[in-house]
């Protein structure tokens, strides 16, 4: 077996607490989670999601989406509604409060993402965005 330090997955997980290391602190300003801001994001690109769509996009277990939704729910940040074409389907979508708080904090963030891309060259950005693409894309 492989050494220890030499597992992908241990490296991808490490490149991803590096990684978020350059948003968590503006998001524990809000309070957010890292969760909570991926399903706001996803809304605020996509509009209206179904929750599977949601929770595909987001990559978050169902369950696990079900407790955010009702949290972004009580906390304003999310509506849902039946859909019109079908009454068994429910939309969720940003509210206005969700906008104005996505639209007052998306500058730091990027500045954040410019900050962590910075650290690499646009040549190591190419190849780093290219290899997780197709890592993403591997199917057993």
């Amino acid at each position: 077996m492989r050494k220890f330090e030499d597992s992908i997955p241990l490296k991808l997980l490490k490149a991803r607490e590096v990684t978020m290391g350059f948003f968590r602190p503006i998001l524990q300003e809000i309070p957010m989670t890292e969760q909570q801001w991926r399903v706001i994001r996803a809304l605020n690109e996509y509009e209206e999601l179904e929750s599977k769509q949601l929770a595909d996009l987001c990559c978050i277990l169902s369950p696990s989406l079900t407790g955010i939704i009702s949290r972004l729910e009580q906390n304003g940040y999310i509506k849902r509604r039946k859909s019109p074409e079908d009454q068994r389907r429910i939309l969720i979508s940003l509210t206005d409060k969700a906008k104005a708080m996505f639209s007052e904090l998306s500058p730091r963030l990027e500045q954040r993402y410019r900050d962590l891309t910075d650290k690499l060259s646009p040549e190591d950005m190419d190849m780093l965005h290219a290899l997780l693409t197709k890592v993403c894309n591997i199917r057993l």
